[in-house]
């Protein structure tokens, strides 16, 4: 199945403690149905030192569940994604605007 959501698009979190944030996706586990979005599900790690990293507690972005992740049209709203055949060619659109993505 094509992926709705890839790494790069630009999304608003949907629900949660970050419900409304905005980021770019970093990367995306499509087994775990999860993603790591840029400044979002942000939790404190404790890093051990090493001779090329300081230690001590570091920011990391968690994964979040896609199902709460919505992309962002051109006019910086929440859209769905669908899909359509461009010559021979499947491209993804934003629903609400009708542009390819």
């Amino acid at each position: 199945m094509a992926a709705k959501l890839r790494k790069g698009d630009k999304v608003v979190v949907l629900t949660g403690k970050d419900k409304g944030k905005q980021g770019e996706i970093a990367s995306v586990n499509p087994k775990a149905n999860k993603a790591v979005v840029e400044g979002v599900n942000v939790a404190i790690r404790h890093v051990k030192q090493s001779q090329t990293a300081q230690g001590g507690r570091q920011p990391k972005a968690m994964p979040i569940e896609l199902s709460n992740l919505a992309l962002l049209d051109a006019n910086g709203k929440a859209t769905r994604v669908g899909f359509r055949m461009d010559g021979d060619k499947k491209v993804r659109f934003a629903k609400t605007t009708g542009e390819a993505i």
